[in-house]
């Protein structure tokens, strides 16, 4: 995975790596609205993501994700709050967004299959 100093620099890599449609968490769906494509958990990929704190304010905090969908031959970006601001649902979206976060800090065999 790359390192990016702050959310624009990796949106704009990410874009220039072909994630160019930009994505939006809506509910139990991640949305494209341009194209009028709602995205069930199943639906996608999550390539990459980066976590960003505000500079003035830590608790201000986002995550960017590289996404890929097939089934919709699209790939995107979606940008989410994290922490104070953090959408709280319980949704099959959001453990999927999350899953991949804790994944990458848990060991080898404490990784969900």
């Amino acid at each position: 995975m790359n390192t990016y100093n702050n959310l624009v620099e990796a949106t704009n890599d990410l874009m220039k790596r072909g994630y160019t449609e930009n994505l939006s968490l809506e509910g139990d769906t991640v949305d494209d609205k341009d194209k009028k494509i709602q995205m069930s958990a199943d639906d996608f990929e999550i390539d990459e993501f980066y976590r960003f704190e505000g500079a003035s304010n830590p608790s201000d905090m986002s995550i960017v994700y590289a996404v890929t969908s097939r089934k919709y031959n699209l790939k995107g970006i979606l940008v989410n709050a994290f922490g104070t601001y953090a959408n709280n649902s319980s949704s099959a979206i959001d453990a999927k967004l999350h899953h991949h976060q804790v994944s990458h800090t848990l060991k080898s065999e404490d990784r969900p299959v």
